[in-house]
């Protein structure tokens, strides 16, 4: 396994059983209500009518105009997406998401790491994870459109865009684009990431490879019901974004009066330089609360949001323990 958040073993392992508060991911931690399900769809095969029906409802949440195809979680567009084409020259922007370069390896693809995504250029596939995990950078449409015509496949991971406005590429998708895919995340703005729910919006031609490629029931019967009737439920999304954008500005504020910067983030997660981010890890850790640093960064450290008043008390206090 691969360096990752939510590594609550790893946690408990060094630093002890207890009642963890875990901000080591950007998954949201107030999810959707989940409701009562209907008894055939824990018990039935799905059919392809009712995973229509799901795709149909994600195509009008993101306003996409080419095929929508439900995966099990990003994470498999993610494995996906490296066998849509033959192994060539792939860039990913980075630093990111560690799964993405390490698919494309897995498949044989010869992977460099760049800084922005026109130095991918003549690639080709190239990575870019929009906006950006764990700093937070962002591209605008028109940008990544225009990389578009120069490599093979451009892959835009936007699995953080559901709380940015005017950043998804994803509505200029038409039926017969073959040159860019878009991954989008249920999981984590629904807080719902044990569902294992995500989207591929592509071309025709490209969404019938990613839906052979995944096989029959890529998705089960009960992502099917909760995702429906999350996406279609416009006033607890924008209920969310509002409490989401209140308590970045909350999060910023602790990590100000202890002098950190910020290195950017979403509404979802916060990444701040820091004097010491291991130190500082440890320092959380010691009052149960489980954070995120980086393997190529001493400063970086990643918080995501806590889900009560009472957590958010406790993270408060081990702010103020730092000294």
């Amino acid at each position: 396994m691969r360096d990752h958040g939510g590594d609550l073993d790893r946690a408990i392992r060094e630093f002890g059983t207890g009642e963890w508060i875990d901000l080591s991911t950007g998954i949201n931690a107030c999810p959707y209500p989940v409701p009562a399900l209907e008894p055939r769809a824990w018990a039935a095969l799905p059919v392809n009518a009712d995973r229509e029906a799901l795709e149909r409802c994600a195509g009008g949440r993101y306003r996409a105009v080419g095929k929508v195809v439900a995966l099990a979680g990003a994470q498999a567009g993610i494995q996906l997406v490296p066998r849509l084409v033959e192994p060539g020259r792939a860039c990913v922007v980075g630093p990111t998401y560690n799964e993405h370069a390490a698919a494309l390896r897995a498949q044989g693809w010869d992977v460099t790491m760049i800084d922005n995504p026109a130095q991918g250029a003549g690639a080709d596939l190239v990575t870019v994870v929009n906006p950006n995990n764990p700093d937070g950078r962002r591209w605008l449409p028109e940008t990544l459109l225009s990389l578009r015509d120069q490599v093979g496949l451009l892959v835009v991971d936007e699995s953080f865009a559901d709380t940015e406005a005017g950043v998804s590429v994803a509505p200029e998708i038409t039926a017969d684009e073959e040159r860019l895919v878009v991954l989008r995340s249920f999981g984590k703005f629904f807080g719902l990431a044990g569902v294992r729910l995500g989207f591929t919006v592509s071309g025709q031609g490209v969404a019938d490879r990613l839906r052979a490629l995944a096989g029959p029931w890529a998705v089960g019967g009960p992502a099917i019901e909760i995702g429906q009737r999350a996406l279609a439920d416009l006033e607890w999304q924008k209920a969310t974004k509002a409490r989401l954008a209140a308590e970045v500005v909350r999060l910023d504020g602790m990590a100000a009066q202890a002098g950190w910067g910020i290195v950017g983030g979403t509404s979802l997660f916060r990444t701040y330089a820091t004097p010491d981010a291991p130190e500082a890890k440890r320092h959380f850790a010691q009052s149960h609360i489980w954070t995120r640093i980086f393997p190529y960064s001493e400063s970086w450290i990643r918080f995501g949001l806590p889900g009560s008043e009472g957590d958010w008390a406790r993270l408060e206090a081990a702010f103020a323990d730092l000294g």
